[in-house]
């Protein structure tokens, strides 16, 4: 698989930044190196944080187009998840951006919970209901969660446990040989 245009060109500029040659005051470039660091941070949640709303705008936009009954995001997740099992993405493509957004995640609750506010009577009137779906909702999505990392942590040992025994089937054969 090829590295993508962008992680070439930044594996590119980080060689030639450490190529030795003097920055400001003959340091080597080390002088500003605080700063672009926490500039370059920010840029690249920027960068990670805008790629994964590409991904679900584009996802949105093929839900609506193909009329599946499922939301935008949910397939933009599956895909990204996708692309992370099989790499085509690399986690760390996307790791500081999402960090973010879920560090932030309240912050999108907000309009959900200023526009529930305006429906008083219809939580008032089948408030008890309302809750038993929210509890029952969450139940529903603990569970699977626990179950797909349950599954995912099997796989992970299943597959660790098959490269170590492949090592230690290579590294047997040539000392049988003897």
């Amino acid at each position: 698989m090829s590295t993508p245009v962008l992680a070439r060109s930044v594996r590119s500029a980080a060689s030639r930044a450490g190529d030795g040659t003097a920055g400001v005051g003959g340091q080597g470039g080390q002088g500003g190196e605080e700063h672009l660091s926490g500039v370059g941070r920010v840029a690249r949640i920027v960068v990670q944080s805008a790629a994964i709303a590409a991904l679900w705008i584009a996802a949105d936009f093929m839900v609506r187009h193909l009329h599946l009954p499922v939301p935008g995001g949910v397939v933009g997740l599956l895909v990204l998840l996708a692309l992370l099992f099989c790499g085509g993405v690399a986690p760390r493509w996307v790791k500081a951006g999402a960090d973010w957004l879920l560090s932030d995640m309240l912050l999108f609750f907000i309009p959900a919970a200023v526009a529930a506010v305006q429906y008083g009577g219809l939580f008032r009137a089948d408030g008890w209901r309302l809750a038993l779906v929210v509890v029952a909702g969450t139940l529903m999505v603990m569970v699977a969660v626990a179950f797909a990392v349950d599954r995912a942590a099997r796989l992970e040992r299943r597959l660790a446990l098959r490269r170590v025994r492949a090592v230690r089937r290579a590294t047997a054969v040539p000392s049988a040989r003897r």
